[in-house]
């Protein structure tokens, strides 16, 4: 039998992500728009932006904050360009993004980072970490529905530095952070935000390799955060690189208020949480559905990606017949990982709209089995 009941919100897309519950672009405080990024009232903005950000996510006082251009991918290639070829790397890739900086840094860069690399559904062996290297990895495996349960692997006594892609783990999962030196992520994800822009996280120790370490490389403008063995502190107190969108800021920080508003970054960890168990009880009552993580506990809670006893061309037919009755759009697993279904279950996704969709997904399988 077709389902009745549909989601109230159909967005389950991986990023961007789903509007916080509520939302309403008219409710955005635009005193910013046609004003000078650098004017007053835009750097004011942006330093609330950096600032909120800072106290929500209970990162230490010592660490910088800062909003950069290109998204999260921005972020993780202007720490790669501006901080790696110091000491050797090792690179822990178990999914699409991952895998691309693993061949940017060997490719683009020259440095021949050593590379821990395991299969979708699977993580690599990270007791293969040297504490001497600078080490770089993804804490939620986006297109692979895979995250890293812990950082206990990462030594508290390292020399080297770790690098942490964290775009669709950060406001859903708790981060670690004196385990983490560079960490990178973009407001697209968690909290629904607009692309454009990344933000970048710094410990004093990645701090201290800006200003004592120069590559033997030209660095792009738009990647120097340092300059003359100096950070460019304006990055990290609202003088950003580039011209920012002050709409996409405005829109930031109604999502920030949102998050405190409903009790702080623990809520919105809780609320992603809430929402993998909804798939998990579905897929628990369905042997014809599985998730590709292979393991409990390194299932994501955000990118929940799911495995079908379907050939490719029947899940996406699978996929069309959701957007189709308007119930789901955009749940079809990334173009680079196995085929199946990628449903996002960040804090901006509503449990009721998960539990509403599940019948859905079943109605859709048998109407393509």
């Amino acid at each position: 039998m077709q389902p009745t009941l549909k989601p109230a919100c159909p967005n389950f897309s991986s990023g961007p992500c789903a509007k916080r519950p509520g939302y309403q672009l008219d409710q955005l405080d635009t005193t910013t728009l046609g004003r000078s990024h650098r004017s007053n009232v835009g750097k004011q903005a942006l330093a609330q932006a950096i600032e909120q950000t800072k106290a929500l996510l209970e990162i230490p006082d010592d660490y910088r904050v800062g909003i950069v251009p290109a998204s999260d991918t921005g972020a993780m290639e202007m720490a790669m360009w501006s901080m790696l070829g110091a000491r050797d790397v090792d690179v822990f890739a178990w999914e699409s993004f991952g895998s691309g900086w693993l061949s940017d840094i060997n490719n683009e860069l020259k440095l021949n980072a050593k590379g821990h690399v395991a299969d979708y559904g699977k993580l690599p062996d990270f007791s293969q970490a040297n504490p001497n290297n600078d080490t770089v990895f993804t804490w939620n495996g986006t297109t692979s529905g895979v995250k890293v349960p812990n950082a206990d692997w990462i030594s508290d006594t390292r020399t080297g530095l770790s690098f942490c892609d964290a775009t669709s783990a950060v406001f859903a999962m708790p981060m670690p952070w004196s385990k983490l030196d560079v960490t990178t992520f973009s407001w697209q994800k968690v909290l629904g935000g607009e692309g454009g822009h990344g933000v970048i996280i710094l410990s004093p120790r990645a701090v201290q390799r800006l200003c004592e370490f120069s590559p033997d490389r030209p660095i792009p403008k738009i990647f120097r955060m340092a300059k003359n063995n100096k950070l460019i502190e304006g990055i990290f107190s609202g003088a950003t690189i580039n011209t920012p969108s002050m709409l996409a800021v405005a829109d930031y920080l109604d999502a920030l208020n949102w998050v405190q508003q409903i009790g702080g970054v623990s809520a919105s960890i809780t609320k992603s949480e809430n929402n993998l168990k909804v798939i998990e009880s579905f897929v628990e009552s369905h042997d014809w559905i599985n998730f590709l993580a292979q393991e409990i506990e390194e299932r994501s809670n955000t990118s929940v990606c799911l495995v079908l006893d379907l050939n490719a061309d029947q899940i996406k037919t699978m996929v069309s017949l959701l957007a189709q009755q308007q119930v789901a759009f955009d749940i079809g697993a990334y173009r680079d990982a196995p085929s199946g279904l990628r449903i996002w279950c960040g804090a901006t996704v509503e449990q009721a709209d998960l539990e509403a969709l599940m019948p859905w997904v079943k109605w859709a399988y048998h109407q393509v089995k």
